[in-house]
């Protein structure tokens, strides 16, 4: 399902987000529709997705498409695509899809089963692998284009208790890596962005705030402001080709003490 479907293809290229809940998914989709773009935002809930797709749309004034995605499932990500490009092409992509352990609480190794572990290998590398696909050759077509994936503490260091986690997220920073390394020349620009803490609530309002205010903004609880990070993902977006970051590590000033 797609909302507010344009009568032309854009000429700005399409930002899909996959990955999109109330929190950091939904910040950078507002972002990037502030900045201009067409956004389509892909989630496994329709219903929810399609609220924040009118939402966005009504604040933004742009245009915001809802298309449902199994990042789990290959024939999903297919599908779901295929109405991506519909619109047109795809100048940015950004992975924020990830399997949400049960409750953040430890598994005991011994008591993680099979299918909950392939579960989230899939949803954290394999689909991001398969989203990959479907953009990248139209992105190298026309020498342009950016990937961002977005990672987290997991990815970087084994945490007990975490491995289903870890493992995925540990494949999705390898994937980001070899891409960069195979498709930077050729003009797409792949980041992985560590998430280094907990995303809580927008409080700077949209994401289209100023970003001075933003970095005035202090936050007693230590967790980060989904349309702080936002910003980041758009700065990488705009990167000069010249300088580009191929890996950020994001962390609030002053982090709660498990972070």
């Amino acid at each position: 399902m797609m909302r507010s479907i344009a009568n032309s293809a854009p000429q700005r290229g399409i930002a899909a987000i996959v990955g999109v809940g109330p929190k950091l998914g939904r910040s950078i989709a507002r972002k990037f529709a502030h900045e201009g773009y067409t956004v389509a935002i892909l989630a496994r809930d329709l219903g929810r997705l399609s609220k924040f797709a009118d939402e966005i749309a009504r604040e933004e004034k742009a245009q915001v498409f809802a298309i449902r995605i199994d990042c789990s499932e290959s024939r999903s990500v297919r599908e779901a695509f295929e109405g991506v490009l519909s619109l047109g092409f795809v100048e940015v992509l950004v992975y924020n899809a990830y399997q949400q352990p049960p409750n953040w609480h430890p598994t005991h190794f011994t008591d993680i089963h099979l299918d909950s572990f392939e579960k989230s290998l899939a949803v954290s590398s394999v689909g991001a692998f398969h989203c990959a696909q479907q953009v990248l050759p139209g992105m190298v077509e026309r020498g342009k284009g950016t990937i961002l994936f977005t990672g987290c503490s997991a990815s970087l260091n084994g945490i007990a208790g975490y491995s289903e986690l870890c493992c995925g997220k540990f494949a999705l920073r390898a994937l980001s890596q070899c891409l960069s390394m195979e498709f930077q020349p050729l003009g797409v620009h792949i980041a992985h962005v560590i998430i280094g803490g907990v995303i809580g609530q927008p409080r700077g309002g949209q994401s289209s705030s100023s970003t001075a205010s933003l970095r005035t903004t202090s936050f007693g609880d230590g967790s980060m402001d989904p349309d702080a990070v936002a910003q980041t993902y758009w700065q990488l977006h705009v990167q000069d080709r010249s300088a580009w970051t191929q890996e950020i590590d994001l962390r609030p000033s002053h982090p709660p003490r498990f972070c």
